[in-house]
Formats: structure tokens, sequence, C-alpha cells
């Protein structure tokens, strides 16, 4: 069921996704060789917490952390750990939710650990101007096959890899709400967008061909050919006159950048 949100409730799921958008930007600031997944998934908690939420992702399904940190080849869901240590020339993307006043926050961004390949530079630029693609066309009338649609035709004009098995989703009370929102597909085709939905859109799209496995963790999805992976993800509150993105990439960048 898809559940039409009204004004005040697409202003606390703002609220949520600044926090989120925050939370990125601090987490971001600690992403340096040296430094463990774990580390980063304590300094990402103590922030939701120290603004008065608590992380969506903890306990989420039996999840045990309350950030996914995936590193390189690791597509989403990866698990923090002590012993994942960051070094020069990785790429990490952090996936994070928080729940505060009835409502979930829920984004994700990909970091460069120091300088890498510009081939991998150039894999980050175009997932996250896939996901700019896919959100220009989530307004109220249009379908959300026209979202996906132009989130796989920019990835694939540059030979990558569009992740099937894993999608976006509605967002509101509950982390996962419908409709589904794919990174493939037909434009005029699926669920109609209304005006009061939110949803998400995030593209996981890969440096070689769109193959993943399932770890024996239960959570982490890698690239079958072990090649990297991008992710970026946008709240996003449908309206009749465009695109209202509850997400706010200008916090992370200017952090990241400063």
């Amino acid at each position: 069921m898809i559940y039409i949100k009204t004004d005040e409730e697409i202003e606390l799921l703002r609220e949520n996704n600044l926090l989120v958008s925050q939370t990125l930007a601090e987490v971001g600031r600690h992403i340096v060789p040296g430094v463990s997944t774990l580390e980063l998934n304590r300094i990402g908690e103590e922030f939701i917490r120290s603004h008065g939420a608590v992380p969506a992702f903890l306990g989420y399904e039996g999840y045990p952390a309350s950030l996914c940190i995936s590193v390189n080849d690791k597509v989403v869901h990866g698990i923090p750990s002590s012993k994942e240590i960051l070094k020069e020339g990785d790429i990490v993307s952090v996936d994070c939710g928080t729940f505060m006043k009835g409502f979930v926050g829920d984004s994700a961004y990909t970091f460069a650990v120091g300088e890498v390949d510009e081939e991998v530079r150039r894999l980050m630029d175009a997932t996250k101007e896939s996901l700019y693609k896919g959100t220009a066309q989530a307004k109220a009338g249009n379908r959300v096959g026209d979202v996906s649609a132009a989130v796989q035709e920019y990835a694939e004009s540059f030979g990558y890899g569009v992740v099937r098995e894993l999608e976006g989703h509605g967002l509101g009370r509950k982390m996962h709400e419908d409709p589904g929102v794919p990174n493939y597909g037909a434009r005029g085709r699926g669920p109609l967008l209304k005006e009061g939905m939110v949803i998400c859109i995030e593209p996981m799209i890969t440096m070689g061909n769109k193959s993943i496995v399932f770890e024996r963790d239960g959570w982490t999805v890698r690239t079958r050919d072990r090649k990297p992976a991008a992710h970026y993800e946008f709240a996003v509150a449908i309206r009749k006159d465009g695109p209202d993105v509850l997400t706010d990439f200008s916090i992370i960048e200017k952090a990241i950048n400063n």
C-alpha cells in the first residue's frame, strides 16, 4: 500500500533526512586512511543519538550496526568491523538511517579515501549524476519507470552495471514502504507518482557487470567480478511542480571539501 503524506508529515521526514545528511557529513570528516569502519559506525551512532534520534538501521531485521559501510567491491549492507581499516584509494559507501518523531530518514553517499584512481572517480561521478537524472523525473504525473529508466540509461551509457536485485523504496513511518523504485525499467511503466508520496532513489552502480553475490553474513552484497561499486541515495517528496529533495548533499560536500 502506498501512503500519501501530509505537508506536516513531509516536514518531519525532511527533519529526519537533514539529520541523516548531517550525520553523513560528520562521518565523512573522519574518513581517512587508517580509520576502521567500526569507528565510523561509532561516530555516526553517537551523532544521531546526540541529536535526539535513534539509528533506524540498528536491529532492523537483525542488522547489527547503526550504519551500513561498504568498501570498494561491497555494493551495500557492509557490516562495520574493527578489522576493516580504510586505506588510501579506497571508496566507501555509507548508508545511514534515523528514526525521530515517528518518521524515518534514509540516505547514502560514497566517499573517496584520499586520492582515488581516475577510473574510480568517474564511476562515483556517474553514479551521483544518475541519481540526479532519476530525481528529475520524480514528479506528480510521471511513473516510477520514468525514474528507473533515467538512472539506467545514464549509468549504462558509460558501460557500467546497474544492480537489479536491490532497489529504492517508499519512505515514511517505516523505512521500506511501497512503491519499490528499481534502478532499471521502462518509461511510462510502474506505479503512478502522486503528490505527497515520498520515495528513496538509490542507484547502485558497478564498474564491471551487474552481477552480485550475497555474503555468508546474510547482509553484505559484493560485485561478483570484485570491481568497485558506488551508491548514492536521496529521499524525495513528490510534488506537482517537481521533486522536493529532502536530503541535502551540500552539507556533506561542504564538510569533506573543507
